[in-house]
């Protein structure tokens, strides 16, 4: 066990919530047993009793009581030169706060039960150089390709964060969907809960005004003779598998390949029988000024569906940093 010490909060911890504070510097400490040193009143935040979710700010000062010693460090698996060499393909931009990567379909960002390969597990790949190991600050579903933002460090990780949570982040994504929506475009307020489920959990409409609200914009790019079409959808809340459920539930169409919510009402014949979801573009404030907008081509399975369906496939614009 350590000793009773008082901390300073950094410039770098900055909004960080005070429960991962402590699991950024204590990780033997479970929450259950941190819940109860909060509690109790034994963690203190400038001498007063706070809560888990409290945010961080530099000069701060936090009194840490007897910590559980760390385990012993697990050795990392090294990233092979095949994976390391495919992830360096998949930038689409770097410079020295932030990397953005052109996610494919199929790729899993963490790690969970029977996901052993995955991104936030190969990330020392693309250090190029830097002793800091680049930071996931946001997410993508394993079956959704397109734009994925890395941190280069944690003072990056933490505005970028910060930029995701409150909604500075402008978050595009490109759909192929069963039918057509009516009307072509509008705007969704659906609230979701979370589900249980013998494959696992799920995500579905609320009833009894329970759940969380959720909400999209979303508006038809083209469409191909009431079969089929191409959305681009603006998420303005980021609550799990969104995207399709509302495709599914509000607009009954749902994604294509998404069997999941969809059943078998979401596979077309003669297309792949994949995900049809992109993050096609993220636009973020930079972590050192100005904005980073950041586009994705499609990943080769839509770019045939588009073709297929005859859809006019636009260029993808080159990444650029606005000042």
């Amino acid at each position: 066990m350590t000793a009773t010490t008082t901390r300073t909060v950094s410039a770098e911890e900055a909004d960080l919530r005070l429960d991962r504070w402590f699991r950024r510097h204590h990780p033997a400490l479970t929450q259950g047993a941190l819940q109860k040193m909060l509690r109790t009143g034994q963690i203190r935040l400038d001498g007063k009793k706070a809560e888990a979710n409290t945010r961080l700010s530099p000069g701060q000062e936090i009194r840490v009581p007897p910590m559980p010693d760390a385990p012993a460090p697990r050795a990392e698996k090294p990233v092979s030169d095949r994976d390391a060499a495919m992830l360096e393909r998949l930038v689409i931009h770097r410079d020295d706060a932030v990397i953005a990567l052109d996610k494919p379909h199929g790729l899993a960002v963490q790690g969970g039960p029977g996901i052993a390969r995955n991104l936030d597990a190969m990330l020392d790949a693309l250090r190029f150089g830097s002793d800091e190991r680049p930071r996931l600050v946001h997410r993508l579903d394993r079956d959704t390709s397109g734009v994925l933002l890395l941190a280069r460090t944690a003072t990056a990780a933490s505005k970028l964060a910060a930029a995701f949570r409150g909604r500075d982040a402008e978050k595009t994504y490109w759909a192929v969907v069963v039918g057509n929506p009516t009307p072509l475009a509008g705007h969704i307020d659906q609230p979701l809960a979370k589900q249980a489920g013998p494959h696992g959990e799920r995500v579905a409409p609320a009833e009894d005004g329970e759940g969380t609200r959720a909400y999209t914009d979303f508006r038809t790019l083209d469409s191909a003779r009431g079969h089929a079409a191409w959305l681009e959808l603006t998420p303005h809340t980021g609550r799990t598998h969104q995207l399709r459920v509302h495709c599914a539930s509000a607009l009954k169409c749902p994604i294509v390949g998404d069997g999941k919510y969809g059943g078998s009402a979401a596979h077309l014949e003669d297309l792949p029988n994949l995900l049809h979801l992109h993050a096609r573009a993220i636009a973020v404030p930079h972590p050192d000024g100005g904005r980073l907008e950041v586009s994705a081509p499609l990943p080769p399975h839509m770019d045939e569906t588009f073709a297929f369906l005859g859809f006019d496939r636009p260029k993808t614009p080159k990444p650029r940093r606005v000042r």
